[in-house]
């Protein structure tokens, strides 16, 4: 009876064993290592693709993604309430000595590099224009799409909010054509949309819309527009290829900045971002990779 008992008791345990979850052995709650990551919505998607495959491969380290805008990212940083915080521009010099009152001295990291997108509506006849025309349609200069040889239609403006880092360098660099005392501005009834989905949306319903967004947000069911630095050169498409070439006119470096020199699990985690294994995933999301797959 004995040894009946004990072989039962040994049966309970090896099937209490088995039962154990594999997912609960890997449980983010019960992470050693904590990385808050917050910022840009361009990056966003990337940047939660990132920390999905890093915690998989680590799970001792928890990654907590969030967008808002490159503008609330930097606050953050600057506030020092955040580990990493993603841009899709550089700080600015503002923001820099905002940090170091401080006592924080920012260090960026170029972590992928995007194409900006200039998109229409499918129903829009519309296949190429150059810069000047494109910020001639923001500022207000162009109003009807029969102005560019399109049909007799208001044009409708669609961009991201002034927090973003996109609408921050589509001004400087497409708005004002990177010139420093150039003080164009936005036309005041341009539509100021708080999300990248959200001009997709849009662009995709309305017929006289254009936008913007970064290459990776762009689907299918939307027109891209061939740009030119000016009329006496070529319309260039964006893609992996024309970025990496500079032959598209639109494109940008995307920034990770923290407070400082990372060290432990943030610097380990930057190097792991830079290395060939998450710059595939960059290539996957359509953006375009700082280091050779």
């Amino acid at each position: 009876m004995k040894n009946l008992i004990n072989l039962l008791l040994i049966s309970i345990t090896l099937l209490l064993t088995g039962c154990t979850s594999p997912s609960a052995q890997a449980d983010p709650s019960s992470a050693s290592e904590y990385i808050e990551n917050k910022g840009s919505d361009t990056i966003v998607n990337l940047a939660l693709a990132w920390a999905e495959k890093y915690q998989e491969l680590h799970p001792e380290v928890r990654i907590s993604v969030t967008g808002g805008g490159t503008g609330t990212g930097i606050a953050a940083l600057v506030n020092k309430t955040v580990d990493i915080a993603n841009a899709s521009r550089k700080i600015k010099p503002e923001e820099l000595e905002a940090a170091r009152e401080k006592g924080a001295e920012p260090v960026e990291f170029v972590v992928a590099r995007d194409a900006i997108a200039v998109i229409v509506n499918l129903n829009n006849p519309i296949r190429q224009l150059t810069l000047q025309q494109i910020s001639d349609i923001y500022s207000g200069k162009i109003h009807n799409w029969n102005e560019l040889g399109g049909e007799d239609r208001p044009i409708v403006r669609l961009s991201r909010e002034t927090n973003s880092g996109t609408h921050v360098y589509f001004l400087e660099q497409v708005l004002r054509l990177g010139r420093d005392d150039d003080k164009t501005l936005f036309s005041p009834d341009t539509l100021l949309l708080p999300s990248s989905e959200g001009i997709i949306s849009e662009v995709r319903q309305n017929p006289n819309a254009i936008g913007y967004d970064g290459l990776g947000y762009v689907t299918p069911d939307l027109k891209v527009i061939a740009v030119a630095r000016s009329n006496q050169e070529a319309y260039i498409l964006p893609s992996v290829d024309t970025v990496n070439q500079g032959s598209y006119p639109i494109a940008r470096d995307l920034y990770m900045y923290t407070t400082g020199q990372p060290s432990g699990a943030i610097k380990t985690y930057l190097e792991w971002i830079l290395s060939a294994e998450a710059q595939q995933i960059v290539s996957q999301l359509g953006f375009v990779p700082v280091a050779a797959p």
